[in-house]
Parts: C-alpha cells; structure tokens; sequence
C-alpha cells in the first residue's frame, strides 16, 4: 500500500510539474530542481540526537556561509573520516563504528550540506565535494570511507583538491554517473522533455560541468590511492555496474561484490574486510 501510495505522489508531483512547464516555465523548472536537491530525510535535532552521535565529541565547523557538523571519535593518530550518503546522517555508521574502533583509529563522521546538524536546503556534489576537503584539511585523515552518493563525492573531491594525507578510499554502493542519477528521477516523476533538458542543463549552468562528464569513473582516471570498492548485486537505489565502471578505471582498486545487503551494505563479513584492508 505504501508503495502504491509513494507511486501516485510521485506521478501527481510530475504530472503538476509538466503542466506548469506550458504555462509558468521558469517555476516549474524551479520546483523540479528544489525537489531534486533538497533531502526530505536525514536532518537532525540536537536535542534529539541518536545515542551513537551523543557519544561522540561534536565540533561545528564554519565554512563560508556554512556550518559543518562534525562527530569525534577520539583514538590513536590514524584518522578515518565516513561520509555518508543522500538523506542520511553520520549516524548511518552506528553498525561500523564498533568495528572501525577496534583498529584503535581516531574516527571522524561529518553532516553533508542540509542533512545531520549541519546547515543549508540544497545538497549537490561540489558543495559536499568542498565540505570533505575542509574537513580533511582540519583532521587529515589517513582513510575515507563512504557510502552512495557520497562515494561519489569523495572521488570528485580527491579529484579536484589536493588531499595529501588520504591514502585509502572505501567506497560502498557508489554512483558514477550524474546523468543516470538525473535520468532516475526524472522517470520517477515521469517529467516531460523540457523539464529534462533544463535539469540536465544545471550541471553546467551551476558547476560548469557537462552532464556527461560529471562522472565518478571519469573523475578517478589519475588517482593512485589504494582503493577498496563493494557492491551488492541486490541493490535496487544504485546498479552493481555504477561500481564496477568506477573499479576498471581506478589504478589501485579491490572489488568485492556481496549477495544480499541491498543498497545499506550492513553485514559484520562485510566490515571486517573494510577494517582488514584499512589496517594493511
């Protein structure tokens, strides 16, 4: 029933947005953009935050007209830093941090643009991009972990920032491409051809980026960083093959396909080859 329910939101939404494009354009590609990238899910409250995060130390960063927030978890000189996906938070790692403490690291968790404690109502790559490279330059981490579209971020952000202290990336369930993740909600909502193209068409009007080359794999090309890559041959939000584009590109990379985890990638065989690779 919920899934019926979610199906004709979605389709009303669209049908809304395509009549709109004929008669007031400019609001309706508007409207379309907001509700691409502005999370319905992942926002924290302070006062309400998950025991996992109370745990930690928070320490909120300033970064132009942003605020980044930040969780501590104190250990040795090695520093790991997780970044999470679309709609998430960094309490998305409470299943991995039991794991990841073990190795005796200093782990570090951060909010991405408008989700967590941190501030703002657009998230997009190259904001998220900027957020990880700020991070890294205050807590130089050794290790990045990330899980869906954040892995993709972290690639375009070890792709367009100097990060010298980074020397493994874990990417799980990562996207490549920015015009397949377009493509997918654009069907969604079943928007018409000029709705479409103006979406598209953001990537260069915002990022100065073409669509077809806002692309994880083509961002990878001259990394040399030891790389641990996973995907799940069941996960229905990103295909298997968004990874294993990335994987044939990256110089250094491992790939390890599971069966079963679904796009969250949770599983204790799962983490304990993160924590084995991270600890070579």
């Amino acid at each position: 029933m919920k899934k019926i329910k979610y199906f004709l939101l979605t389709k009303s939404v669209g049908f809304y947005i395509n009549i709109l494009s004929f008669v007031k354009p400019d609001k309706a590609n508007t409207l379309a953009y907001e509700l691409f990238s502005e999370p319905r899910k992942g926002k924290l409250k302070k006062e309400e935050l998950p025991k996992i995060l109370q745990n930690a130390k928070l320490e909120t960063l300033q970064f132009g007209e942003h605020s980044i927030q930040t969780y501590t978890w104190e250990g040795n000189e090695n520093r790991i830093l997780l970044v999470h996906g679309w709609e998430s938070n960094a309490s998305r790692w409470e299943k991995f941090l039991h794991h990841l403490k073990k190795t005796g690291s200093t782990i570090i968790a951060l909010d991405g643009p408008a989700h967590g404690l941190s501030n703002g109502v657009e998230f997009n790559v190259p904001k998220y991009a900027e957020f990880i490279h700020f991070v890294s330059k205050k807590y130089n981490p050794k290790t990045v972990i990330s899980h869906s579209i954040g892995g993709a971020v972290s690639i375009y952000s070890l792709h367009k920032y100097s990060q010298p202290t980074i020397e493994k990336l874990v990417l799980l369930g990562s996207p490549s491409e920015m015009k397949i993740i377009v493509s997918n909600y654009v069907t969604m909502l079943s928007l018409n051809k000029k709705v479409a193209a103006f979406l598209e068409n953001q990537s260069v009007v915002k990022f100065n980026i073409q669509i077809d080359d806002f692309s994880a794999h083509l961002f990878s090309e001259n990394l040399t960083l030891k790389t641990l890559i996973a995907h799940d041959t069941l996960d229905d939000v990103v295909f298997i093959d968004e990874s294993r584009k990335i994987a044939k590109t990256l110089k250094n990379a491992i790939f390890i396909e599971t069966h079963g985890l679904g796009h969250s990638m949770h599983d204790d065989a799962l983490y304990q080859s993160l924590v084995d690779f991270i600890e070579q």
